[in-house]
């Protein structure tokens, strides 16, 4: 039975990843400081999953045979980088510096989830990995930025110098079930206050776009670079793009009204424009995104439904 090591597994991409790992039949040891992450979130996986809260940024002790090392542990919202700053670059740090260690001592191959907000507020449009970036060091945002980038070197450092089996993704954003109403992002955002009558917050004049990928397309593509061999990094979105007022219109629609819209302050650093070229996984990977926007925000506007209706955000 394959054995993989999740860190951040209780987390919203984290637990996704478990699940499918479990279904195909993997043995899961899912590790997670649960800052921001909820073990609820994996429940129901059964003897295929063992949960333990670990401070991923310390010696990771795993007994048996392990093949698979996947990183995933961090806060992954603005929202939640800026209220755990220090947290935040240590996991990029020395929770990468223990997991990569995890995977040398296991002779395990390691996957890293980077993301593409190493691209910065990108200058290239869109962006290929060949991107070195537009990243701001000492902005509030660097914490997550700097961090994420510190742990893609530290990946292929460890593949150099260790000849260690690696993966690097770089995930553009992403959405669906399990995430976390008070978490931030535009989408929970734009569906708890569709959901609960409230006015949708748009920052700046919301012309500021994303891409937005469902979160089965995103695992199937993470499946895919594993066991393709490649070291990446490999980006993985969709190249489909919309801006921040359209999604919130789109999500209210969807969710069976129509809101007031109210703007606010546009965060510093916030990238105007992001959308992925996934040129190289679809040449590598035969991976591209299925599932239409409309369908994703369907999903997640019905599960968020049983959730969060007349609650208050966590």
């Amino acid at each position: 039975m394959t054995t993989a090591v999740v860190t951040g597994g209780a987390g919203f991409l984290g637990s996704h990843l478990c699940t499918r790992l479990v279904h195909e039949g993997w043995k899961v040891v899912c590790l997670d400081s649960l800052i921001t992450g909820n073990p609820d979130n994996v429940e129901g996986l059964g003897d295929g999953i063992h949960f333990e809260a670990v401070d991923v940024t310390t010696p990771l002790k795993v007994a048996g045979s392990v093949d698979w090392v996947c990183h995933l542990a961090s806060p992954a919202s603005p929202q939640d980088y800026l209220q755990h700053p220090i947290e935040t670059l240590k996991v990029g740090a020395m929770g990468t510096f223990e997991a990569l260690e995890l995977a040398r001592r296991k002779d395990a191959a390691f996957f890293l989830a980077s993301t593409s907000e190493v691209y910065g507020d990108p200058e290239v449009h869109p962006q290929p990995e060949s991107y070195w970036g537009n990243v701001n060091p000492v902005g509030p945002r660097s914490v997550y930025d700097e961090a994420k980038r510190y742990s893609e070197a530290a990946t292929m450092a460890y593949q150099r110098t260790h000849a260690l089996s690696v993966r690097i993704v770089r995930i553009f954003n992403t959405y669906g079930p399990r995430m976390r109403a008070g978490d931030g992002r535009a989408v929970p955002n734009f569906i708890y206050q569709a959901l609960n009558g409230l006015a949708l917050t748009v920052h700046g004049d919301g012309s500021q776009t994303r891409s937005l990928c469902y979160v089965d397309d995103l695992i199937e593509g993470f499946w895919r670079l594993m066991h393709s061999g490649l070291p990446g990094p490999e980006n993985l979105g969709n190249p489909e793009e919309h801006s921040m007022l359209e999604l919130g219109r789109l999500i209210s629609e969807l969710a069976g009204g129509v809101a007031d819209v109210q703007f606010l302050e546009r965060p510093v650093d916030d990238p105007a424009r992001r959308r992925p070229d996934i040129t190289l996984a679809r040449e590598e990977l035969g991976w591209e995104p299925l599932i239409p926007l409309k369908e994703g925000l369907g999903r997640t506007i019905l599960w968020a439904s049983t959730k969060w209706l007349d609650k208050e955000p966590p």
